[in-house]
């Protein structure tokens, strides 16, 4: 399978879809403005009103779409050149109050070895287990979670959006090494300052914190609703296992059927292996790659992964559930870590 990748590599660039598409992404950046200025024109219009929950549910779900086009410009697939990318993504991801920097060390990392034990920052313990050994580890609270951690997996979520802002804030401060450090720090200040200012001189102090508690619940919810399809539940691969890279990619990830809608739902997250095939194209032409990878794969036995939106999520509950089952058995098992692992 080495030649595989290659050889679709090249479908893919004699076809032309590794072009950029400009005008693609000016007309969704142009949507998400419309949106924000329809969301701070109903803001100042509905003033001391409970109905301004709704203007904070659709600030959650549009900074999850600047957080897509965030990870586009990160991958250069928005700009012709790396350093325009490069600064788009951190301008993108501070005005969500995210650190790009944080971000793109964890991505990185996850896209060279993508549900690999040891090397995938996105399968390590945070609250929920993804390994059968972490979950066994568990104690305490963590522990009561773990054993749960399938249902209680969506409400959780609610709390991400938090703990991302906290997550990028510590690395600013703590890491020795942050390109862009203090840009990012400056543009996620202004971010706050922008939100939390108006949000408590318009509002009462209860209204207030309401309005931030709903927009950090959809952003949180929207975002790990957004990316817990492509790899959760997918094989695990060991730490010292040798797999070329198609192979690597595509047995680990999983896609969601949906045709357009699902591409502008998930920011074309949605098309997961071959993101992960070919991260620098626009998700424009990433249905088109699909048919090629999906063809290549069936004349050549590879498992290709795709799935409904609904179906995803019970394999991701259910993955979760068996997870924690360790968490309730007081011996740790190595053949249940050892049959998970591709």
């Amino acid at each position: 399978m080495a030649r595989a990748y290659k050889e679709v590599l090249h479908v893919v660039k004699e076809t032309g879809l590794l072009q950029r598409t400009p005008v693609f992404y000016s007309l969704v950046g142009a949507a998400i403005l419309v949106g924000l200025g329809g969301c701070v024109t109903g803001f100042i219009l509905l003033g001391d009103s409970w109905f301004q929950l709704l203007i904070a549910a659709a600030l959650g779900l549009l900074f999850t779409q600047i957080a897509f086009l965030a990870h586009e410009a990160a991958h250069r697939q928005i700009l012709s050149s790396g350093p325009a990318n490069f600064k788009l993504a951190l301008f993108l991801a501070g005005s969500i109050g995210m650190s790009y920097a944080w971000w793109d060390s964890k991505h990185t990392k996850h896209h060279g070895n993508p549900n690999t034990v040891g090397k995938d920052p996105d399968i390590e313990i945070d609250t929920i287990s993804f390994l059968d050994e972490d979950a066994a580890r568990s104690r305490g609270v963590i522990r009561w979670i773990t054993q749960r951690q399938g249902w209680l997996f969506f409400p959780l979520l609610m709390l991400e959006g938090l703990n991302l802002h906290r997550l990028s804030l510590t690395h600013l401060i703590t890491q020795k090494k942050v390109k862009g450090r203090w840009t990012e720090l400056a543009v996620i200040a202004a971010r706050f300052a922008l939100l939390l200012v108006p949000v408590f001189l318009m509002l009462p102090p209860g209204m207030a914190f309401a309005f931030l508690g709903v927009q950090f619940a959809v952003f949180g919810v929207y975002m790990g609703a957004s990316f817990a399809p492509n790899h959760k539940g997918m094989p695990i691969i060991s730490h010292d296992a040798r797999l070329d890279f198609f192979t690597k990619q595509v047995r680990t990830s999983r896609n969601v059927t949906g045709g357009w809608w699902a591409t502008s739902l998930f920011g074309g997250l949605n098309y997961q292996v071959e993101h992960h095939l070919f991260p620098s194209m626009s998700r424009l032409h990433l249905s088109r790659a699909r048919e090629i990878v999906r063809d290549y794969c069936m004349a050549n036995n590879v498992p290709y992964t795709e799935t409904t939106v609904l179906r995803s999520y019970a394999i991701v509950i259910k993955y979760l559930n068996e997870v924690g089952l360790a968490a309730r058995d007081p011996f740790d098992c190595p053949m249940v870590s050892q049959y998970r692992r591709a």
